[in-house]
C-alpha cells in the first residue's frame, strides 16, 4: 500500500497579490529560489496573461499574471498543504483581500500598509473566529526591528523624541506604517514625551508634523530617488541621539517575507509585526 506523504513535507503553496509591483517582483524571485515554497498564483494590474517569472526576470514559472484574486484563493483552498497569500498591493484593496483570504482559509502575509485601527481590530476578530493565522507587517526588515528595539531602550533615558520617515513619491499613505508602529511602541511605554514650556504657533498647518499619542511627532517626506528610510531622534540638554535605518535595495525585506510565509501556517490568530516571530 502506498502511504500518502505528510503535508508537513509538502512545499507551501503561495499566491502573490501585487506581483508586478516593486515588492511583488522581489517576492516572486525569493519564492522561486526557495525549494520549500511553490508559487501557485500571481495577480497584478499589468502584464495580464504573461508568465510572471518572465515578467520579473527569473525565467519561466508557468504562472500567468491574472487580475482575479478570488479564483486563486479558491485554488489555494484546495491545496493539500495550507496555502499563503502575500499581499503587496494598495491600501484601498488590502482590507478586502485579507478578509477574502481568511474566508477561503488561505493565510495572508501582508506588507501593504494603510489599515486603520478599527480595520485591524475587525480583521483580528475575523481571524480569531476562523482560527486562521494572519500576519500584518509594516516593515519586513530585520534592521528596522533592531532600530525599534533600540528606540524603546533609549526612551528610558530621554523624554523628547521625534520621528522622520522618508519614502519614494509613489507611496500612497502617510505617515508610513513603520513610523506609526514605532510611535505606538514608544507610546505604550507609559511616559509622555516632548513636554515644553514654549507656546508653539504653526504659521503653516502641519509644520510640526503629525501629532501621535503621548506628544510624539511624525514627519513624512516623499521624494523620487528614495526607497524607505526612518530616523528616530531623541534629545536632552546638551545632546541628541539618532537612530537611522536606510533601505538601498528591496531585497533586504525578503528574509522577513520568507520567515512570515513559513511561520504563518502555524498561527491561528492575527499577528502584527515581524518582531513577534523572531
Amino acid at each position: 500500500m502506498t502511504v500518502p506523504p505528510s503535508t508537513a513535507s509538502l512545499p507551501i503553496p503561495v499566491i502573490v497579490a501585487g506581483a508586478t509591483g516593486k515588492m511583488g517582483r522581489e517576492t516572486i524571485k525569493a519564492i522561486a529560489k526557495s525549494p520549500d515554497l511553490t508559487l501557485i498564483g500571481a495577480t497584478g494590474r499589468t502584464h495580464i496573461g504573461e508568465d510572471i517569472g518572465e515578467v520579473v526576470g527569473c525565467g519561466e514559472l508557468e504562472i500567468p499574471v491574472t487580475n482575479d484574486l478570488e479564483i486563486l484563493l479558491a485554488q489555494g483552498a484546495q491545496e493539500k498543504q495550507l496555502a499563503v497569500m502575500v499581499d503587496f498591493t494598495h491600501p484601498s484593496l488590502v482590507y478586502d483581500h485579507i478578509r477574502s483570504s481568511i474566508a477561503y482559509g488561505v493565510r495572508p502575509v501582508v506588507g501593504t500598509t494603510g489599515l486603520s485601527e478599527s480595520e485591524l481590530q475587525e480583521l483580528a476578530a475575523f481571524a480569531d473566529k476562523a482560527s486562521t493565522g494572519c500576519l500584518i507587517v509594516p516593515n519586513f526588515s530585520i534592521g528596522m526591528v533592531l532600530l525599534q528595539q533600540a528606540a524603546i531602550a533609549a526612551a528610558k533615558y530621554f523624554d523628547h523624541v521625534e520621528i522622520i520617515e522618508l519614502h519614494h513619491n509613489q507611496k500612497a499613505d502617510a505617515p508610513s506604517g513603520t513610523s506609526l508602529q514605532t510611535a505606538q511602541m514608544l507610546a505604550e511605554l507609559g511616559q509622555t514625551f516632548n513636554t515644553s514650556n514654549a507656546s508653539e504657533t504653526e504659521h503653516i498647518a502641519g509644520a510640526r508634523g503629525a501629532l501621535f499619542a503621548e506628544n510624539i511627532r511624525i514627519h513624512s517626506i516623499r521624494l523620487p530617488g528614495l526607497i524607505a528610510h526612518q530616523e528616530v531622534i531623541f534629545g536632552a540638554l546638551g545632546e541628541t541621539y539618532r537612530l537611522k535605518h536606510d533601505t538601498s535595495d528591496r531585497s533586504c525585506y525578503m528574509a522577513g517575507v520568507l520567515l512570515g510565509i513559513r511561520r504563518i501556517i502555524h498561527l491561528k490568530q492575527l499577528v502584527y509585526g515581524i518582531e513577534k516571530l523572531l
